[in-house]
């Protein structure tokens, strides 16, 4: 089956746990900030609500786009209406069939205004959905739009049961269905029996929210969790050396860096922002706090993602920062706060601790901040008026792979903060209109000149503090076979089975 199709299968020795039988138990570094698709913005709620909703296409682990609610699609001449076929024999968990009804319902509601869905930009040019009959819905565009269908990949696009409060009762078409949210603590799932496809092998899942990465790894190591997510490098040799466990290392699309806030001083001037990239040392932070479990970034988006292309690099260098800070009035540096997760990425307060120390050594005192997961996705979602925050780490998956969602949702002026994901209130006309030509272009190759020169400009304008691309490093338990470690950091049972 096509959505089986997977870059990463794991078949790995003879594990059962006696207290879950049949239930597999992922330990992640969060809880899930929502089970709502249109309004979750993370990738561990994405992999919870992943097993729940389906999409209409599906970008499988190899980076191809195909089928999954959606059959097929017609696309006329103009490029401006799209009809899909729908899958039938689908039901939704409360036994409702799937209908081209259900799909216009689910898309209209993903657009409305009160949904206030973050990332509507991926389906903002749709002007009209039509039912053509019981399989068969109509899209009309109000412009063509080269990456309708790798949006429609995108997991915060599943197709749901609308007129319910899905935080509450998530109700979807996917292989497994909603049991309980424990929040804070765990997400419980069960195989849901009237699947339309292969069903799974398990009985159900568990989600448990485990900041801490020793106790995360301690779960694993006793069996009391068959996988933990984030593996701090330094652990790696000791879970190999046990023999019920191995570390999977498995590339991913997402980008670790720094947004400055654009609005507030001193990071309003190019020449701050400059300096904070030369006085940091990618290579060091790479090698020595990620155990070389990443690659320094060359462009805002990483390698795999259509419209990637290296751009350059802020090769360390410390005298050069001094002197911007000096061009910049700041010849004795500055004192801020820089806001930092921890437990979301991978060694990610670690890896503020080490930003800290290079900066404080070209005089910048930087004072760190951390707060939980959803508060800190709340305070640095204010608007610009409200916003408290000058700098603050971040990552972004450009999970449909396509370098719209990399660099629309991020640096177009329309998608500040609360209205979008452009936290950094970063603002150029010029990269606005490099960006809405490349989504309106169906010619790849042009598109993919036009992203290169929005990266330029986005290098030269320092609009982040730009990092590095994350290897996902996942500890898994002997006795687990088909669990996907995706590229979009989205681990997958579908196909999982315990021995």
């Amino acid at each position: 089956m096509l959505r089986r199709i997977a870059a990463m299968l794991l078949v790995i020795g003879l594990f059962a746990l006696a207290a879950a039988q049949g239930t597999l138990i992922i330990a992640q570094g969060t809880d899930p900030a929502s089970l709502d698709a249109a309004k979750a913005t993370d990738s561990p709620s994405a992999t919870v609500y992943s097993h729940i909703y389906e999409t209409l296409y599906e970008l499988t682990a190899d980076g191809e786009v195909v089928p999954q609610l959606a059959t097929g699609v017609t696309v006329s001449s103009d490029n401006m209406t799209y009809v899909f076929d729908i899958r039938q024999g689908v039901t939704f968990h409360d036994g409702t069939p799937l209908t081209a009804n259900e799909v216009k319902a689910s898309i209209e509601q993903f657009l409305a205004p009160e949904t206030a869905a973050p990332f509507r930009f991926l389906l903002d040019r749709i002007a009209e959905v039509n039912v053509l009959d019981t399989y068969k819905v109509e899209v009309k565009l109000a412009s063509v739009f080269a990456p309708l269908i790798t949006h429609l990949t995108h997991s915060s696009t599943a197709i749901v049961k609308t007129g319910v409060d899905l935080d509450a009762t998530p109700i979807g078409t996917g292989p497994f269905e909603f049991v309980s949210w424990d929040r804070g603590q765990r997400v419980d799932l069960k195989r849901y029996e009237g699947y339309w496809g292969d069903k799974p092998g398990i009985d159900g899942l568990r989600f448990l929210a485990v900041p801490e990465s020793t106790t995360r790894m301690a779960l694993v190591e006793t069996g009391e969790a068959h996988v933990a997510v984030r593996v701090p490098p330094q652990d790696i040799a000791r879970l190999n050396a046990n023999p019920n466990v191995t570390v999977e290392q498995v590339s991913s699309v997402r980008t670790i860096y720094i947004y400055f806030n654009h609005t507030m001083e001193p990071f309003t001037d190019v020449r701050v922002r400059q300096a904070i990239n030369y006085a940091v040392d990618k290579e060091e932070l790479v090698e020595f706090v990620l155990g070389g479990a990443a690659r320094v970034s060359d462009a805002p988006i990483s390698p795999g993602v259509f419209g990637y292309t290296p751009v350059g690099s802020y090769e360390f260098d410390p005298e050069k920062a001094r002197e911007l800070l000096a061009e910049a009035g700041f010849p004795d540096g500055f004192s801020t706060t820089l806001y930092s997760p921890n437990g979301r990425y991978l060694q990610d307060i670690q890896v503020s601790e080490a930003i800290q120390s290079q900066l404080a050594r070209v005089g910048i005192d930087a004072q760190i901040e951390t707060l939980e997961w959803n508060a800190y996705l709340a305070k640095t979602n204010m608007p610009a008026e409200e916003n408290e925050v000058p700098f603050a780490m971040l990552g972004w998956g450009t999970v449909t792979g396509d370098a719209d969602y990399g660099h629309f949702a991020l640096f177009h002026s329309t998608q500040h903060v609360p209205n979008g994901s452009n936290r950094a209130f970063y603002a150029n006309p010029t990269v606005d209109a490099l960006l809405d030509q490349a989504r309106t272009n169906t010619d790849p190759a042009l598109r993919a000149v036009l992203y290169e020169e929005v990266m330029k400009l986005l290098w030269d304008d320092a609009a982040w503090l730009f990092l590095y691309s994350e290897t996902q490093l996942v500890a898994v338990r002997d006795g687990v076979e088909g669990l996907v470690i995706h590229p979009t950091e989205r681990y997958l049972a579908f196909d999982v089975s315990l021995r």
